[in-house]
């Protein structure tokens, strides 16, 4: 009776697990309409390379920044002086980053610089003060620092080596915000929306009886697929307190829609659980082609006028593999579409096509996108 009693209690709490393990916090498939972070750019300077620079003769708008540089500084050269300037220790760059929402001056935010000329490395080097803009043409934070490459190279003999990327690189908290964004997106009046990250209807209804089941009928209402309306208080403090609580409530959005993500580049697949496939034939071969050249060294006779000629004596070849009928069977799980697809004997660059073509005709029970 125990026994029973303890698998009773097993099998409900598995159960529950279960339920909750569906179920997705408000913060985790939406956020406020309009909250967003904005992108910031500017050119500026990196010095202080070990001659791995720019090379300015080829990159004269580096040497014009650093003497429109100097000259703010106070040092005057004459415009003859900076286009004959060798400079190997300089290097121009373009300098992004992204203002967080509700960031405020003084706060410190990541900045990524990239290399704009031929400089082969930035290791080692420090960015002058830069300023970063907005959209607007507004200066929104002032960037400087030392930067930090992930990354190693060396030469000699004629022979190079290099490890991950030596052109580009960041400096943690290396800009200081200097402005700060006014966000419409937190009304006093009309409240605010809630933005889904994935467009679903379902999902949509679910979040607003959520919410009115917890703050109470018509307080949130679904404009379409994307965007719930929330009423929220007017005090400050207590809006902020409501939108913490809103945040975290839990909604179990809709079930997935059934996708496979193909990348060509890199011939690899990507399918979630949801994917289904209906019982077909599929006939694959492979057809592979091979070029051999065998040089041919023709020499003349002693005394003779003739010269030594070489040529190519070339070979082709076109293996072609018997292409088999495989039938794939219905399958409803991920594990049953893989062990089909395997079965029919192909690489992953085969599959594009053959996914493909499974899709045309009628049997993949998914949506195909192409990266």
């Amino acid at each position: 009776m125990k026994q029973l009693i303890a698998l009773i209690a097993l099998l409900a709490f598995s159960l529950v697990t279960l339920g909750t393990a569906q179920a997705e916090r408000i913060k985790d498939i939406a956020q406020i309409y309009g909250v967003r972070s904005n992108q910031l750019i500017g050119y500026g300077l990196i010095v202080g390379l070990d001659g791995s620079g720019d090379q300015t003769t080829q990159t004269p708008f580096t040497s014009q920044s650093l003497g429109s540089m100097l000259a703010n500084l106070g040092i005057n050269l004459s415009a003859s002086a900076i286009a004959t300037m060798q400079l190997k220790n300089v290097a121009a760059v373009v300098v992004t980053a992204s203002l967080p929402a509700f960031a405020q001056p003084g706060q410190n935010i990541d900045v990524t610089v990239s290399s704009l000329g031929n400089a082969k490395s930035l290791r080692g080097g420090t960015l002058l003060m830069t300023p970063l803009k907005g959209a607007d043409g507004n200066v929104y934070a002032l960037a400087q620092g030392s930067v930090l490459i992930a990354g190693a190279g060396g030469a000699g003999g004629g022979s190079s080596v290099t490890i991950n990327h030596l052109s580009a690189g960041r400096i943690p908290a290396g800009a200081s915000v200097e402005r700060s964004v006014q966000s419409a997106a937190l009304g006093q009046n009309s409240g605010f929306a809630l933005e889904l990250h994935q467009t679903d209807f379902t999902t949509a209804s679910r979040l607003v009886a959520a919410i009115n089941k917890f703050f109470g009928e018509n307080t949130a209402f679904a404009i379409d697929g994307r965007l719930v309306q929330v009423q929220a208080p007017s005090d400050s403090n207590q809006r902020v307190s409501f939108i913490a609580q809103l945040e975290n409530l839990s909604v179990s959005p809709s079930e997935m829609a059934a996708k496979v993500i193909l990348n060509p580049r890199t011939g690899s697949i990507v399918m979630n659980q949801a994917v289904m496939v209906e019982t077909c034939a599929v006939a694959h071969g492979n057809l592979s082609v091979t070029i051999s050249s065998t040089p041919q060294v023709s020499q003349p006779g002693a005394l003779s006028a003739g010269q030594t000629v070489v040529t190519d004596q070339a070979q082709v070849q076109i293996k072609t593999e018997k292409g088999e009928l495989v039938v794939v069977p219905n399958s409803t799980g991920l594990g049953d579409v893989v062990k089909a697809l395997n079965a029919v004997g192909a690489t992953p660059q085969d599959l594009l096509a053959i996914l493909q073509a499974m899709k045309a005709a009628g049997s993949l029970r998914a949506e195909l996108e192409i990266l």
